[in-house]
């Protein structure tokens, strides 16, 4: 009989699941556009219902079960359920708040876990989130207005902004179907040659979308309704069209005291075209060339032109359009957005909540408002990974926010601006984000001009744009950051291309207001090692080389870490970047930020790790830190920042604790009086050792004398989701028994011929032993703590098991033989969890374990024999609980959402014990935890190494 302690060995499990589809993983720009075609359409009662579920991704034999009534267990008239998503009916004319009422009231709606219901009788429109309680009320024809609102019926998790912001996707769906149009009428346009000609002419489209809704440019919509009316209704002349206004534009009404017109007239401008105002700024001039437009491709260009421009939102709809242009970005359009509070965690502690305190601080003293004000305006913010420019037009728009507020203190709040956009600087890689982001400041600009100044003080200054290059397309890597954002009086020149003409060199723009401070922010590039191209390891290479050995592990934000850091050796600054939480756990820890926290340099504020999600769930988001990086910030402003905790400390260490900066190192041995861990055994066999459950299965019905050669063989797979394997292990004086079964011969020749062929001489060492493992561990052991060498970061405990002395570890786990059980009670811990979370680091984004580095360096207080007891018990407790679960496995035992009670109430048990042996109580939380575990571990590998 299997010993309750010990794992025991099953066979396959068949369980009925109830599997719920969601959706294919559209995106925001796909599914407003099917929404809008299906609002437009004449209203079908008995379609609608599936009509409205297929815009939002789900399959084709999804909607044919519900149609079936498979599916459908609405129990409302007309309705239609689907189970964990939403309950929507069609109801007769002036029904349609009686018939959401009855959807409400529906136990249907309830027991199916529906989170929408919604009702229309194709008039009246209304819908309810049954979590948050919003709700939707409108006619029938305005409903893909608030599409936004359902877009987690397609597996998309929104933030307030978004949902709000329907023009900014409905324009970045509209310009991409432009885009693709005009790439296919025009090949030429569409290679390496002319994409920068195409990005440029959509900036140029972009830049006349909004300035002829927002009254830039005189007459309603002049720019769409000059295109309509002047060009062929076959599209033949359209491009000659929209060439002649962008030549226009790039021409002066006046020239040196000439009376106006004068230059317009000798270039020969058109009188339809001299309509619209000199824009210059290096916007339009250069080539004016414009790519043939086909008739679809002239009915998208008005369609855009029929938006309402006036309600885009630059740092949203800039982040979302730079997919336009970048074929491997293009399947997640509409989902390149950061959300305003995100932002807003770099750029807050970086800088803004210093002058909201001084402005605070400061009352209506006009002196200390016009001090704060002569300040801001000396305040440099760059981004060298400005994307399409979000950090740097929320930046502006806060310090705008804040100098209104200044304004009007004073008396003047119709005074222009003192904080020049020159201030605002950026490096982006790609031509068109770059030139986006150069627009998103030219409108956030006119926005905060309009908002504190009123409309006609903003159409007072502008036009014409500024033609300075204040956004730099090209490698931040392998640019200068102090040639792009010099310190004050260095005489440094910055060699970039103008954004809106062909490269050329150009000299510094000098800062309109000389001194100040800088501040340098964004959220870089990430890139793991190993999905680093080969020109991303060069650029860490030129970075790294003759500095950091160890470099090719390194993320590639870690780049732009290290290009920080040199430039505030040479200019005090502050920077903050976005991280991966790999950076500050794990090997990356002593490699990169050894090199950083040196030479008076410091952390000076931290975010804890949190998910920085994007629109999509089926893309969870990446686990990331913040991290503020400075030379200059007293010890007693240095903030970390944990979920909705600020805590003041003297030092941040850089795995993100108040602590001295440590740095954890693997060990060959353990620091505390814990049992050895080694690796499993390792076959290196080419897999003809192991067996599947099913071969081991039909060899054992064939040859039955060689069961005894079959032991179980469990790595983690098997000892999370109870695979079942089985290995060869055959002793020397058993191989005469084992020579007359004919599958072990031929098994055994493939092992040898494998270990013969290797590369490897430890390999073909054991090419005469092909019965045996290359590397054997535990032999003659009574029973093994085995550890799985990955795990899910969503399980609450890390995954071990006790198995018996014939199940043989692999070398993919890790293994205690003949270790005393508490040892086990101490692995199942909370408190051990966050120490390999952070001490190893993840693996994409599970825990990764370790012996060295993880189980080596664990310290622990010195045990009496009395804690030794308890936690055996606890062990003891655990295992009891998981056999009364017999035959769930790890992983179903350990869904946090599904996690037996009695399971949960053994390991709050154990972790009581552990952490009452530590503090006396329990922690408050895993950051508690860690500190404590840090100072445990600077005591005693202080101690052990003056011993």
């Amino acid at each position: 009989m299997q010993h309750p302690y010990f794992t025991a060995d099953t066979g396959p499990l068949l369980a009925a699941a109830k599997t719920v589809w969601v959706g294919e993983p559209l995106n925001p720009v796909e599914i407003e556009e099917a929404i809008s075609n299906l609002a437009e359409r004449p209203f079908d009662a008995e379609t609608f219902p599936y009509a409205f579920l297929e815009a939002f991704g789900n399959k084709p034999t999804t909607i044919k079960r519900l149609k079936s009534g498979a599916t459908n267990r609405s129990d409302v008239a007309g309705g239609v359920l689907q189970y964990g998503n939403i309950h929507l009916a069609v109801c007769a004319p002036g029904e349609t708040l009686k018939k959401l009422e009855e959807l409400r009231q529906s136990t249907a709606t309830d027991r199916q876990k529906a989170k929408y219901v919604l009702a229309t009788d194709g008039e009246d429109f209304q819908a309810e989130d049954r979590v948050s309680g919003e709700t939707v009320a409108c006619a029938y024809r305005d409903f893909a207005d608030h599409f936004g609102f359902f877009l987690p019926l397609a597996g998309i998790t929104t933030v307030k902004q978004i949902r709000e912001s329907a023009v900014d996707i409905r324009a970045t769906g509209r310009l991409n179907k432009l885009y693709v149009e005009l790439r296919r009428c025009n090949p030429e346009w569409d290679g390496a040659e002319r994409r920068h000609d195409m990005n440029h002419f959509m900036a140029r489209l972009i830049f006349c979308f909004y300035a002829e809704d927002t009254g830039i440019f005189n007459g309603e919509s002049l720019f769409t309704k000059t295109v309509e009316q002047m060009s062929a209704r076959d599209s033949s002349n359209t491009h000659e069209v929209i060439g002649e206004i962008f030549r226009a534009m790039n021409v002066p009404t006046m020239h040196e005291g000439a009376p106006d017109g004068r230059c317009r007239r000798a270039a020969e401008v058109k009188s339809w075209a001299d309509v619209f105002p000199y824009v210059n700024g290096g916007l339009f001039s250069g080539s004016t060339d414009v790519p043939r437009f086909s008739r679809i491709a002239r009915s998208y260009l008005l369609h855009i032109g029929s938006l309402d421009w006036k309600k885009i939102n630059p740092d949203i709809f800039g982040s979302m359009i730079q997919a336009v242009a970048d074929d491997d970005e293009r399947g997640a359009l509409g989902m390149h957005y950061t959300s305003v509070p995100n932002i807003l965690k770099v750029l807050n502690p970086l800088f803004l909540d210093d002058l909201r305190e001084k402005l605070e601080q400061a009352g209506d003293n006009p002196r200390s408002l016009l001090n704060l004000r002569k300040r801001m305006a000396k305040i440099r913010v760059f981004d060298p990974a400005c994307g399409s420019g979000n950090f740097l037009v929320i930046a502006y728009k806060q310090m705008r926010e804040i100098e209104a507020e200044i304004n009007k203190r004073r008396g003047e709040a119709d005074r222009p601006t003192d904080i020049p956009m020159t201030n605002f600087r950026g490096i982006e890689i790609r031509d068109f984000p770059a030139e986006v982001s150069r627009l998103a400041l030219i409108i956030a600009k006119f926005q905060c001009d309009v908002l504190y100044r009123g409309q006609k003080e903003a159409l007072a200054v502008v036009l014409p744009l500024d033609s300075q290059n204040w956004i730099t397309c090209g490698n931040a890597l392998r640019l200068d950051w102090l040639s792009i954002c010099p310190p004050t009086g260095s005489g440094v020149k910055v060699r970039a291309n103008d954004l809106f003409e062909t490269p050329l060199d150009q000299a510094e723009i000098d800062f309109e207001n000389e001194g100040g401070e800088t501040y340098i922010c964004g959220n870089p590039p990430y890139y793991g090692s190993r999905k680093q191209t080969t020109l991303q390891k060069d650029d860490l290479a030129q970075l790294c080389k003759n500095q950091i050995f160890k470099w090719k592990s390194l993320d590639y934000v870690a780049g732009w870490f290290l290009k920080g850091k040199s430039y505030i050796q040479k200019q005090p600054a502050t920077f903050a970047f976005v991280c991966t939480s790999s950076n500050c756990e794990g090997l990356q820890v002593p490699i990169l930020w050894k090199e950083i926290i040196k030479d008076n340099i410091h952390i000076a504020f931290a975010y804890r790790p949190f998910k920085w999600t994007n629109l999509a769930t089926h893309n969870a988001g990446v686990t990331v830190n913040i991290i503020g990086v400075s030379n200059m910030v007293p010890q007693a402003d240095r903030k970390i920042f944990d979920g909705d905790q600020v805590r003041s400390v003297s030092n941040i260490s850089p795995y993100l604790l108040a602590t001295p900066n440590i740095f954890v190192d693997t060990s060959p041995n353990p620091l505390s009086e814990l049992s050895s861990m080694i690796t499993g055994s390792m076959p290196r066999d080419g897999g003809h050792l192991i067996l599947s459950f099913e071969e081991a299965t039909a060899l054992m019905h064939a040859y039955p004398q060689a069961t005894r050669f079959m032991r179980p063989y469990v790595g983690t797979d098997e000892l999370v989701k109870g695979n079942q394997r089985l290995c060869l292990w055959i002793e020397d004086d058993q191989l005469p028994v084992a020579a007359t079964v004919p599958e072990l011969v031929r098994r055994l020749d493939r092992v040898r011929l494998m270990r013969t062929e290797s590369p490897l001489d430890s390999t073909q060492d054991f090419a005469d032993k092909p019965h045996r493992f290359v590397y054997l561990a535990g032999q003659s052991c009574s029973h093994t703590i085995g550890v799985g060498g990955v795990s899910s970061e969503s399980r609450e405990y890390l995954p071990v098991g006790l198995f018996d002395s014939r199940t043989v570890i692999s070398n993919l786990a890790y293994a205690l033989y003949d270790a005393p059980l508490w040892n086990m009670a101490l692995i199942a811990s909370r408190i051990h969890l966050v120490w390999i979370a952070t001490v190893c680091g993840k693996l994409e984004t599970r825990y990764r374990y370790s012996n060295t580095l993880g189980w080596n360096t664990f310290p622990v207080p010195k045990l009496t024999e009395k804690n030794k007891v308890d936690l055996t018990r606890c062990a003891e407790d655990i295992l009891l609980a998981r056999e009364a679960h017999f035959p769930a496995t790890i992983a179903e035992l350990y869904d946090p959402k599904k996690m037996p009670e009695d399971l949960r109430h053994a390991h709050d048990r154990n972790d009581e014990v552990l952490e009452c042996i530590y503090i006396g109580r329990r922690f408050k939380n895993d950051t508690e935890r860690l500190e404590k575990l840090f100072e445990l571990y600077t005591k005693m590998t202080k101690s052990k190494g003056a011993a």
